[in-house]
């Protein structure tokens, strides 16, 4: 339709040129135009659409050309430069093909004919360029801000995976941590931790920018403090979950909390985790007990600062981090909205 549309659309518009000119022109003069020879009438139409053909021809060919070189916000300057153009072609268009015909039709050429001629066809050429530059413009503008989004996504997915990507080796250090004293110990036992490390490090690897739901995640923590555990008391470690705790989330968010604990409870003192449902969001606290001497707690370490550089990225800042550190406590609060049903990240 559109394209039949095109090829139709310069032969309406040079009978809508030729019927203003008429109607300007007769009613002025009193001249009924359907009284004169009507192959004279035909004559001035078929000139007229050949004309509009000629014309928005090398209007629409200008108009791409201009489209292509602009690159960023047009100027009044620009546009008047570009309508002078046009202006320009409208009027020698007319000058050698309306104009010389009207010379051999009716009483010949007269001042009035010159005139509407050249004025008609070129306020209307210039409305027809107007409405063309800008949807050109406007479709120009669209794909670049769209090809500007599509490069800020790449960019921000490419950081979602590095920033991922970083916890990998402090999670393997900790894993061949409890795996060297063990080996003093129990051979066996040591195999069995490296299997339990694996199946960690398989759900890290096969889930990325999609949510998981919630009750996987909440298992996937609950391996990982069993795993805790082996060189720790276990009566240290109080998990304690919402069974109303339902939805979605975007995986590996809850762990950095985790390992900060148990990083800085050092093994022997009490780390308090809670998951708890509140309105469609999942409230997450961990708190340990910290010794008074020996262990100082920075302000931020490079697990706490993905944390909060991937909150900011998945959840556009649709989030509240709190971070409370006494003298002998140190308390994380997450607290992230939960999606009903699976998402992805672009």
């Amino acid at each position: 339709m559109q394209v039949r549309l095109r090829h139709f659309f310069p032969a309406i518009y040079g009978l809508l040129v030729y019927t203003c000119i008429r109607l300007v022109n007769d009613t002025g003069f009193g001249i009924r135009f359907w009284l004169r020879p009507w192959h004279i009438t035909v004559l001035e139409v078929g000139m007229s659409i050949l004309t509009s053909y000629i014309t928005i021809f090398i209007v629409r060919k200008l108009a791409a050309r201009f489209n292509r070189r602009t690159t960023s916000k047009l100027t009044a300057m620009q546009v008047l430069k570009e309508f002078a153009v046009i202006t320009l072609v409208s009027l020698l268009l007319n000058n050698l093909l309306l104009i010389p015909f009207e010379m051999v039709t009716d009483n010949g050429l007269q001042l009035i004919d010159v005139v509407l001629s050249n004025v008609i066809p070129t306020l209307f050429i210039l409305l027809y360029y107007a409405i063309l530059r800008g949807n050109g413009y406007l479709n120009n503008y669209i794909q670049q801000q769209l090809q500007t989004e599509k490069i800020k996504n790449d960019q921000l997915a490419t950081e979602l995976k590095f920033l991922k990507a970083q916890y990998h080796p402090h999670f393997l250090f900790n894993a061949l941590n409890t795996v060297y004293f063990q080996m003093d110990e129990d051979v066996q036992a040591a195999k069995q931790t490296i299997e339990g490390f694996s199946s960690l490090l398989r759900y890290q690897l096969y889930n990325q920018q999609q949510t998981v739901p919630i009750a996987e995640e909440l298992q996937y923590l609950k391996h990982f403090i069993q795993l805790q555990q082996l060189r720790m008391n276990k009566a240290l470690i109080s998990f304690n979950t919402d069974p109303e705790l339902q939805g979605h989330l975007y995986p590996l968010l809850l762990l950095p909390l985790i390992e900060n604990a148990c990083k800085y409870a050092d093994g022997q003192h009490p780390i308090s985790i809670n998951a708890t449902h509140k309105e469609g969001w999942l409230q997450f606290t961990v708190e340990n007990r910290v010794p008074h001497v020996g262990i100082a707690i920075k302000k931020g370490g490079i697990g706490l600062e993905n944390l909060k550089r991937r909150l900011s990225l998945l959840y556009n800042n649709q989030h509240q981090f709190q971070v409370r550190h006494t003298t002998d406590c140190f308390k994380v609060q997450l607290s992230i909205p939960l999606f009903p049903k699976p998402a992805t990240h672009a």
